[in-house]
């Protein structure tokens, strides 16, 4: 089956980061497409109006829209040639580029929805982490408005190897291996390993858990947390293997006694060379994505990929 991945370009070095991204995922995601997709700048409404009413005005205007898609044609076409170059054939390649309309973050998204494609893959711009992410960028927008969408992001050079997926036993868990599994299905090479780092009392409750010891709750979610792993690995096993997975190639990993998610998640990917890791957008306490895992998890992010699924 066919998949089909949007990449968000302008002319900036981590648009050619999400080229050879794109390029490496390309050996072990069979039939993959890939849509360069690039917004042109927004035009000035002033002069729009003034386009109406005056000759003059309405010469300018269109000569910068024209000057703006002969710009954008062209990095296109050098993008398309840089891919094709590294691999992946013309025919797997689709170029579209558009007027700003709602915004760019706004404009990217309904692409993608609109034309139903299975990823957005955007890249990060400096090197400063969490403050520009969260800064309104662009990038930013994507990964919180992306509400059906899954949103691929890359921080930096991705080397080539295995994939993480980190879970928490929540429906949007299970979503994050349903998506790896279309996406990477059918290929007997893949290796994947499913990490869950089990939840402590901490993670539910406000008060400071090391001054105030409380064993019979911190049973409680234990015992919870086991009853939610007793049944999302099953079902996420047989997600993988009904994708094409063999059973062998995928491993199963806990982590205990674990009270910062992310900085386990993290450790976990750098001490093991993962290049992507996946997670999905809320997990069981609805505050995995944009809660402090995600946000470290986002801030330490570097030469790898990070796919959030909605």
């Amino acid at each position: 089956m066919q998949k089909k991945i949007l990449l968000a370009v302008d002319d900036s070095s981590p648009s050619k980061r999400l080229l050879q991204y794109a390029v490496t995922m390309s050996s072990v995601i069979t039939n993959l497409h890939v849509v360069l997709f690039h917004i042109q700048p927004l035009i000035s409404l002033f002069l729009q109006e003034e386009a109406k009413k005056k000759a003059g005005a309405k010469k300018e205007l269109d000569r910068i829209i024209e000057k703006n898609k002969a710009a954008a044609r062209a990095l296109l076409d050098d993008y398309k040639a840089i891919l094709t170059d590294r691999g992946i054939s013309a025919e797997r390649i689709e170029c579209i580029t558009r007027t700003r309309n709602l915004g760019y973050a706004k404009d990217i998204i309904e692409c993608a929805q609109t034309k139903l494609y299975d990823a957005i893959l955007v890249g990060r711009r400096g090197v400063s982490g969490i403050q520009k992410m969260y800064s309104g960028s662009v990038t930013s927008d994507i990964l919180e408005q992306s509400q059906v969408i899954p949103v691929w992001l890359v921080d930096g050079d991705v080397p080539q190897g295995d994939i993480l997926i980190a879970f928490d036993g929540s429906e949007a868990g299970l979503r994050a291996v349903d998506h790896a599994g279309f996406i990477l299905g059918n290929n007997p090479g893949i290796n994947l390993t499913l990490l869950h780092v089990s939840t402590t009392a901490e993670n539910y409750c406000e008060i400071d858990l090391e001054k105030e010891p409380n064993a019979a709750l911190e049973a409680i979610v234990a015992r919870g947390d086991k009853t939610l792993m007793d049944r999302f690995c099953p079902k996420a096993l047989n997600a993988l293997k009904d994708a094409g997975i063999p059973e062998h190639r995928i491993r199963i990993e806990t982590l205990t006694g674990k009270r910062r998610v992310g900085k386990a998640i993290m450790e976990f990917a750098q001490k093991g060379h993962f290049s992507t890791l996946v997670i999905g957008r809320r997990g069981v306490n609805k505050s995995f994505f944009m809660g402090s895992a995600s946000r470290y998890i986002i801030n330490k992010l570097s030469d790898r990929a990070l796919w959030v699924v909605p």
